[in-house]
């Protein structure tokens, strides 16, 4: 990561951690443009004794211009239907009443064939560097990307360090850019202890650690805080290195909006665990991944009975009306032909 491309407030404070970077060549950086995998998702709801009515609710892979999806086959032990929500996403959903057996059994295979997702790098993205952002989005859904969502407050302390972590800078990209600089060099991915993975920027920013689901919530609390339009996506990740197994859990990302450019991916928790990738991540994600879903507090379809969802990756289930987490997931991939 060479120094011009830092903004000079953060030149001196990151100048260390910078040099510690090793230098490599560009070509380097850039993963392989597509893979072909087959990818199961295995759940299993449990009910707890005493329960009158179970509501189910899968979120369901589908096709965009990153990622083709074939759905191969989907076993159920109960009842269900595909619906979609008011944003797009898919899901499964079942609705028991009076349930005889003590759980339910869901399984979903797909054939996944997914592309690189590059808009560009920094310096390539600074000609699209507009100042105010956002503004080739339609009103109500530039509106709907600087709100604030439960987690992801937009005013208050993160405002305040946005804007001066971003202070001299001008237009998305630079602006973003920056404070994606901070988060990479600020923040520490870990998952040891409590508190993470709730996607809580406030937290995040508090105690400088965490997972993606954090440290693109601190990312989202900061671009939305100084006008740059940004989302929330989440699916899996597929190991770079093996060409079948099982899948640990889930992994997320975001976009920013760029007038000219359109949304621009970055994966920050990515960059950080591959630091010699840092470059790439700002504009780009690698094809060794499926999406699922995208955005927080999200009402599915039908709607729940309960609060806004945080995010979707795996079932939420209503037991009797209320939230109930006794849910078992297990996900595994095997590499395809290229086709």
């Amino acid at each position: 990561m060479s120094l011009p491309a830092l903004r000079p407030h953060l030149r001196i404070a990151l100048l260390p951690v910078l040099l510690a970077l090793p230098a490599i060549p560009a070509a380097a950086q850039v993963p392989r443009p597509a893979r072909t995998f087959r990818f199961d998702y295995h759940s299993v709801v449990h009910f707890p004794a005493g329960a009158k009515t179970v509501r189910i609710w899968i979120p369901v892979a589908q096709s965009n211009v990153h990622q083709r999806v074939k759905i191969l086959a989907i076993h159920s032990s109960v009842p269900y239907r595909l619906t979609r929500n008011a944003r797009g996403d898919r899901m499964l959903y079942a609705a028991l009443r009076h349930p005889h057996a003590r759980s339910a059994t869901f399984d979903l295979a797909y054939r996944v064939h997914r592309v690189l997702y590059r808009a560009g790098d920094y310096r390539q993205l600074l000609r699209f560097n507009a100042d105010p952002p956002g503004g080739g989005l339609p009103r109500a859904e530039h509106a709907f990307y600087l709100r604030a969502d439960r987690l992801v407050p937009v005013t208050g302390k993160l405002q305040r360090l946005a804007a001066r972590v971003t202070r001299g800078d001008h237009g998305a990209v630079r602006k973003t850019h920056a404070i994606y600089l901070y988060i990479f060099h600020t923040l520490r991915y870990s998952k040891v202890g409590t508190g993470w993975g709730h996607g809580d920027a406030m937290w995040a920013c508090d105690h400088k650690r965490g997972n993606c689901t954090d440290f693109h919530s601190l990312f989202m609390s900061m671009t939305r805080s100084q006008g740059i339009p940004s989302r929330f996506v989440i699916g899996f990740p597929i190991p770079r290195k093996q060409r079948s197994g099982a899948v640990e859990g889930y992994h997320c990302w975001a976009e920013f909006y760029v007038d000219g450019a359109g949304w621009v991916p970055v994966d920050i928790a990515m960059a950080w665990l591959h630091k010699r990738r840092a470059h790439f991540y700002f504009g780009a994600v690698n094809a060794s991944r499926v999406r699922f879903s995208a955005g927080r507090d999200l009402t599915l379809a039908p709607p729940q009975s309960g609060a806004p969802v945080n995010y979707f990756v795996y079932p939420y289930v209503e037991v009797n009306g209320r939230p109930d987490p006794s849910v078992s997931n297990h996900f595994s991939f095997r590499d395809l032909g290229a086709n």
